[in-house]
């Protein structure tokens, strides 16, 4: 459960910060032309694309540290 709010907030920190100005203009607009954005040819699902790259770049040393932590107790 942790982990899907973890991918959640990163989902509404990155959509928040890179589309604010349309979220707070037009926000039933935005979410109606999602179907036809074009963002690198991902169209509707390029926020899941880049929120789950996001979320990769950020489990990664999340995973190492708690290796780490780990075999130290050891």
């Amino acid at each position: 459960m942790k982990e899907l709010y973890i991918f959640l907030g990163t989902f509404l920190f990155l959509t928040l910060g890179m589309h604010h100005k349309e979220w707070i203009s037009y926000p039933l607009e935005h979410l109606n032309n999602l179907s036809t954005s074009g963002a690198y040819g991902l169209g509707m699902i390029h926020p899941l694309v880049f929120t789950l790259i996001i979320y990769i770049l950020l489990w990664i040393p999340r995973v190492i540290t708690s290796i780490i932590k780990n075999k130290s107790r050891k």
